[in-house]
């Protein structure tokens, strides 16, 4: 090492020390890593070879070395991790320093960084350990050594402590309940979660050993799993404050599947400022928050119907067989968000939005309120159905002359719909599945699994989507080792997903890092044959 290499090493540490003194804050690094916003507010700025620049959230190291730090791998390209425990770990040769993740890729028994001024050279040159030129795709970010040392200081924060509700032998989650829940579909989907918790600790034999190289990887991991059932009470507002102090009583590592009804916005608010992973709940208005990191949903349930019907009107307008839209709906159900998608929707077209709004409260008049919310419609108008079982019974006997009908799939029960027959024959569904007779291969394994552990079917689309979320949890639990960090459990999801086996109603599943609905399109159709028993797709799956 020269003299001046050994200066400037000098100076970088009798600087961090002093920086140490004061007692250096790491949300300044937290800025810089997850968001690419300096201390003093200015964007990050990154340069790569060929003079190729980076700037602000496109800069930020969360893009390749994700939330946990533990980076990630994507075909012949490897990001390592950047964690404290990685950077400065010392050199061993035991089987944990093996990271499976990569297979043979990255070797952890590489010699660590000697000190912050090595990780330190690392971002601003892109030098890393043994001289080493760090990969093209690091960028050289020429930080000040107030920002490196912030920066330095979150990166040794990051994963580095096991999260809150894993213990030696046991891995605690919970699942929510809101008090608008279907109570048939709150029991199915507690029965399938039971059992299948049951089945995974039958499988724990001689106590519990952790599992860390990539010569075990089939190894089973041996923690138990210990359920908790939070059911709320109340109204929304309420729910938040009782989310806490079931938290506060029972730390939990995520939460998993669970069932809404109207709403699940404080469900939603609460694990993304708690950072509790939320997995794949059973609701068809989920919170589209793209940007929010810790909820994971199957779909946008009725706001992705919503741009189904919107491509389909599109198509319509274009025909000239759709002037006008008529929006029917109840005050206060998950229709009335759906709505104001489709309005949105289709607000910059030549179709013009009609909501017919039905009180919130049903008194017995189902079909008097009905008739007089599709008074005036007939020809040249889409009627849109954002109704429930209940309400589609209650439809008048004659479809309105010349209108065309639309109906939400998720809220009409699919193909079992109770529409009256004049309204089946006509109306067009948004179906965000794939169809029965195309499902029926995918939907064995999970319906043979209730069959044999005796669990009635009493809501097959809640439950297949429970027990697809219990089978993608404990794949990735799996694929963890020992890394129980909250973060990098939907990071493990979002790399696994599209490679799960098992589906069920989706022909199309998976995940990107930054993406949160992992089924992203669906099909409109319309009943076919004369009793109307049988789905019929009107072009290929839409992917809004």
């Amino acid at each position: 090492m020269n003299p001046l290499s050994s200066c400037v090493r000098l100076l970088f540490l009798l600087l961090a020390f002093s920086a140490s003194a004061q007692t250096i804050d790491p949300t300044a690094g937290a800025m810089i890593f997850r968001k690419g916003i300096l201390p003093d507010g200015q964007a990050l700025r990154g340069e790569r070879e060929a003079n190729v620049s980076v700037e602000g959230a496109a800069a930020a190291c969360v893009n390749c070395h994700r939330h946990s730090g533990l980076g990630a791998a994507e075909g012949q390209t490897v990001i390592a991790p950047i964690t404290g425990k990685y950077l400065f770990r010392p050199n061993g040769q035991q089987a944990e320093d093996m990271d499976f993740r990569y297979l043979q890729r990255f070797n952890l028994a590489r010699d660590p960084y000697p000190d912050e001024a090595g990780v330190a050279r690392a971002i601003r040159e892109g030098v890393g350990r043994g001289d080493r030129q760090l990969n093209y795709l690091m960028p050289r970010f020429k930080l000040n050594d107030e920002s490196m040392a912030s920066l330095i200081a979150y990166l040794k924060t990051l994963s580095k402590d096991v999260s809150p509700g894993v213990s030696g032998d046991t891995l605690h989650f919970a699942t929510i309940i809101t008090p608008d829940a279907d109570p048939v579909a709150r029991r199915g989907m507690l029965q399938v979660m039971e059992q299948f918790i049951t089945d995974k600790n039958e499988f724990i034999r001689g106590g519990v050993r952790p599992m860390r190289a990539s010569g075990e990887f089939m190894y089973r991991v041996s923690r138990r799993w210990q359920l908790h059932v939070w059911e709320l009470s109340g109204p929304p507002n309420t729910w938040e404050k009782q989310l806490h102090e079931h938290l506060a009583a029972e730390p939990v590592f995520a939460v998993i599947s669970g069932l809404g009804g109207k709403t699940w916005e404080p469900v939603h608010r609460f694990c993304e400022q708690e950072a509790i992973p939320c997995l794949l709940p059973n609701v068809d208005l989920p919170v589209v928050a793209e940007s929010d990191f810790y909820p994971l949903y199957f779909s946008k349930g009725v706001v992705l119907e919503a741009q189904l019907i919107s491509h389909q009107l599109q198509q319509d307008a274009q025909a000239r067989k759709s002037q006008r839209l008529v929006q029917v709906y109840r005050q206060g159900d998950i229709g009335a968000d759906a709505s104001k998608e489709l309005a949105k929707s289709v607000s910059t077209g030549e179709i013009a939005n009609v909501n017919r709004v039905l009180p919130s409260v049903k008194a017995g008049q189902s079909g008097r309120e009905l008739a007089r919310a599709l008074e005036g419609t007939g020809s040249g108008d889409a009627i849109m159905l954002w109704l429930r079982p209940d309400d589609l019974r209650s439809l008048p006997a004659k479809v309105p002359a010349g209108a065309s009908v639309f109906v939400s799939g998720s809220m009409a029960d699919l193909e079992q719909a109770p529409l009256p027959a004049a309204w089946r024959k006509v109306a067009r569904m948004a179906y965000p599945y794939d169809l029965p007779d195309q499902r029926k291969v995918r939907m064995n394994f999970p319906l043979g699994w209730f069959k044999v552990r005796h669990i009635p079917v009493v809501a097959e689309r809640v439950q297949s989507d429970t027990y697809l979320a219990m089978g993608v949890l404990s794949e990735a639990v799996t694929h963890m080792l020992e890394s129980f960090y909250r973060d990098y459990l939907v990071e493990r999801i979002e790399n696994m997903l599209s490679a799960h086996q098992v589906s069920g109603y989706y022909p199309r599943f998976g995940l990107a890092p930054g993406q949160r609905f992992a089924s992203k399109g669906g099909y409109v159709v319309h009943f076919a044959d004369p009793d109307g028993s049988r789905l019929v797709a009107d072009s290929e799956w839409i992917t809004p």
